[in-house]
């Protein structure tokens, strides 16, 4: 296996490697992805030194967490730290986010990846009261104290959510969507999980592909693709595909990125090393629905850090083409 450097998550007190691995596309909502792929891509991930696997009990109602937990199970070599998420499989209204749900959701969850305790285990964006409530972080305190969980976190939709959280001594981490086309999570974001000793998770890096530079202003996506289906938020929140940037700009400004790659690297790590080397990250968490895809994502960690000048012209390249887009909104 390759050794890939490892950064502390946050108050798990637990190493991870700077590139994880997601597991969304393992569920299906990327279109189809038989089984023996699956395995394919996370052993590619955890020969190419990758030790944190992040999944959802809603990824493919629980088919990625059961993959993930097979294969851990006949890869006991394997020293991999699994965050899951959960609360997205109920009706979104604060009066779901109690203990007892909690350990049905927990129960669930650790069955399909085959543990008696869950690494790491965070509220799936759930709605924006949740953050602010006492009664929902003194239940996941008693999951801790029953050893269901080692730890718990949030994944959000808005630096407020995530800046919420960060003010709570028992949040570990949180996962925040950062790419070179979402750049208000380092305002302020960062700075505050930097000065708390909370660790974070970037989300969709290469914002839904786009950052790849493989597609254009043609290409079509698989209707059960959430690329398809979910360009103005109709199925959940909108800046989960294509980071809410409209698809027809987001081509034209990956275009640009693409001629940022420096001799030797592709534009999707290219997008990777970026986030690596943003303070305050600990890892990020790139999706892959191939062997070859996976062993990319890995390698971008042994990349050189780019230098200023690239970071200046990501920069530029986001208030020109993406701030009015969204209306400051990402």
């Amino acid at each position: 296996m390759t050794r890939m450097e490892q950064r502390i998550l946050g108050r798990t007190g637990r190493d991870v490697s700077v590139v994880g691995q997601g597991t969304w596309q393992l569920g299906g909502d990327w279109g189809e992805v038989r089984e023996a792929d699956a395995f394919g891509v996370l052993d590619a991930a955890v020969e190419a030194g990758v030790t944190f696997f992040d999944t959802a009990d809603v990824y493919g109602d629980g088919r990625s967490e059961q993959l993930i937990g097979r294969y851990l199970k006949d890869r006991p070599d394997a020293d991999v730290f699994v965050a899951t998420k959960m609360g997205r499989r109920a009706d979104q209204v604060p009066e779901n986010y109690v203990l007892d749900n909690f350990r049905a959701w927990n129960d669930r969850s650790r069955a399909n990846l085959g543990v008696d305790t869950l690494d790491l285990v965070q509220l799936h964006c759930p709605p924006t009261a949740v953050y602010a409530s006492d009664a929902v972080y003194d239940a996941l305190d008693t999951l801790v104290a029953e050893q269901r969980i080692a730890a718990y976190a949030v994944s959000v939709e808005t630096c407020a959510e995530a800046l919420t959280a960060i003010a709570r001594p028992g949040v570990a981490s949180v996962q925040i969507i950062l790419n070179p086309f979402r750049l208000k999570p380092l305002d302020e974001v960062l700075p505050a999980a930097v000065e708390a000793g909370v660790g974070i998770i970037a989300r969709v890096p290469l914002a839904s592909g786009l950052l790849s530079g493989k597609y254009t202003a043609d290409t079509v996506f698989a209707p059960e693709d959430h690329r398809t289906y979910n360009r103005h938020g109709e199925a959940f929140d909108q800046g989960e595909t294509f980071s809410g940037i409209d698809y027809a700009t987001g081509v034209a400004a990956a275009a640009r990125f693409a001629e940022l790659a420096p001799e030797g690297a592709t534009p999707a790590q290219t997008a990777l090393r970026w986030i690596i080397q943003q303070p305050g990250v600990t890892s990020v968490i790139p999706g892959a629905r191939s062997v070859a895809q996976a062993r990319a994502n890995g390698a971008a960690a042994s990349l050189p850090a780019l230098p200023q000048s690239t970071l200046d012209a990501v920069r530029e390249l986001y208030d020109q083409r993406i701030r009015a887009e969204t209306h400051g909104r990402w």
